[in-house]
């Protein structure tokens, strides 16, 4: 589902309660985080209706090297020669996006959270779990990159540990991957949070990282699960913060 102008220019695609994005630049697109395998038939149509091509797009870039978030990312690199950046210390993610690092096991969230399971099963019926690994990545290591857009890396580890966002100062937007979300997929919770330690490595450390978030003043906040927010970025680190680890 194609959601067009969450910020200028920016365009919010959401797949099995997954988002990813779509970035116009004067040079092409850039496209954030991937979705799920099956997001690559979003992702054609997504380009058509905005009157644009596989060709038109120049770089992807990874939040983070989740099996929920690099979908279709090898095939983009594979069939349209799409670099995909990601973060050094999230390269072994890429390769193996099922095993991921998580402070309290999967189990005891599968057989309690039962508003979680819409979600779960989203995730069954588009092969979240399994997507391609990614043959080759490009390392962020810088803060600024070369892409259309022009955003600046935001390192915030702790859900992962190479776990990036992407702030597009001129457009006083900030895309935050699962460093913040709206939407808890292990809880079925709505609201800000951080996401549950069955899939964050290090939730002290990922609150942490809100801070530096908050330091972007971002006005619009755009998240991996869950629905945009409008009313600063602080405002949205505040309440995360409050609600802490889950």
């Amino acid at each position: 589902m194609l959601i067009p102008e969450v910020a200028e220019g920016i365009h919010r695609v959401e797949d099995s309660y997954v988002n990813w994005y779509i970035v116009e630049g004067e040079e092409g697109l850039t496209i954030v985080d991937a979705g799920v395998p099956t997001s690559w038939q979003s992702l054609l149509g997504a380009l058509k209706r905005l009157g644009r091509s596989l060709e038109d797009i120049r770089a992807l870039l990874l939040t983070h090297g989740h099996f929920d978030h690099i979908g279709f990312a090898e095939r983009l690199r594979s069939q349209a020669e799409v670099p995909v950046y990601v973060h050094d210390n999230d390269v072994p993610l890429t390769r193996h996006p099922r095993q991921y690092g998580r402070d309290r096991a999967l189990t005891w969230y599968l057989l309690t959270q039962f508003k979680a399971l819409p979600m779960v099963s989203a995730f069954v019926r588009n092969r979240a779990w399994w997507p391609e690994p990614i043959a080759e990545v490009t390392r962020i290591r810088e803060s600024a990159l070369p892409v259309p857009g022009s955003p600046e890396v935001v390192f915030t580890p702790g859900h992962t540990l190479g776990h990036c966002a992407f702030h597009f100062r001129d457009r006083d937007a900030l895309i935050a991957g699962d460093a913040l979300v709206t939407l808890n997929p292990y809880r079925g919770t709505t609201g800000a949070q951080i996401v549950s330690n069955a899939a964050t490595a290090d939730p002290e450390r990922a609150l942490e990282s809100l801070d530096t978030l908050a330091d972007t003043g971002a006005g619009t906040v755009l998240v991996g699960h869950g629905e945009p927010w409008t009313g600063g970025i602080e405002r949205l680190v505040r309440t995360a913060k409050s609600n802490g680890a889950s």
